[in-house]
């Protein structure tokens, strides 16, 4: 169903079914636009051979040693191919990977060095981001919080939504 096919109510004002189509878009628009500033930030620095899902994964693994599955389960890597995206960085040497001794058919993967440094990168970007939103008067810690509870909660209840279906 599209925005224009829902319109407004009598009095005029926007429906809430609006409001929440808006923020449906918003939130894909947001996700696809911070691939492409990590894009372009790895392009300013030159390192060329990774993409912005790579930087990503390698961001939110951080400090972390996990298996592929707990990172698809996360969630964040929807349209990419995590297990691809592990392998590649594994051959380029942006992270280790080992069998898990209790179960075999498990991998689990680690930062190398390497890997380290694109996570590091990116939290400077990120730090960076975060300076200038609230210098400038975009957004206040107060602000932050407030999309961050919102945010939850649509998260609760679409997880709810899931698990009613199983």
């Amino acid at each position: 169903m599209s925005i224009q096919k829902i319109n407004f109510d009598p009095s005029g004002q926007k429906t809430f079914m609006v409001g929440y189509l808006e923020s449906l878009a918003l939130v894909e628009r947001l996700h696809r636009l911070l691939l492409d500033v990590i894009k372009d930030e790895f392009e300013r620095l030159n390192i060329l051979d990774i993409n912005a899902v790579q930087a990503l994964l390698m961001f939110n693994i951080g400090d972390n040693e996990v298996t592929a599955g707990e990172l698809k389960s996360r969630g964040y890597y929807q349209g990419s191919n995590v297990s691809y995206n592990l392998k590649r960085l594994v051959e380029m040497d942006y992270m280790h990977h080992q069998r898990c001794e209790i179960d075999r058919r498990s991998v689990r993967v680690r930062l190398t060095p390497k890997g380290r440094n694109v996570c590091d990168r990116v939290t400077g970007l990120f730090s960076r981001h975060a300076e200038a939103l609230q210098s400038r008067g975009i957004l206040d810690p107060r602000g932050v919080e407030e999309i961050n509870v919102a945010l939850r909660r649509v998260e609760r209840y679409w997880s709810d939504q899931i698990r009613y279906i199983y």
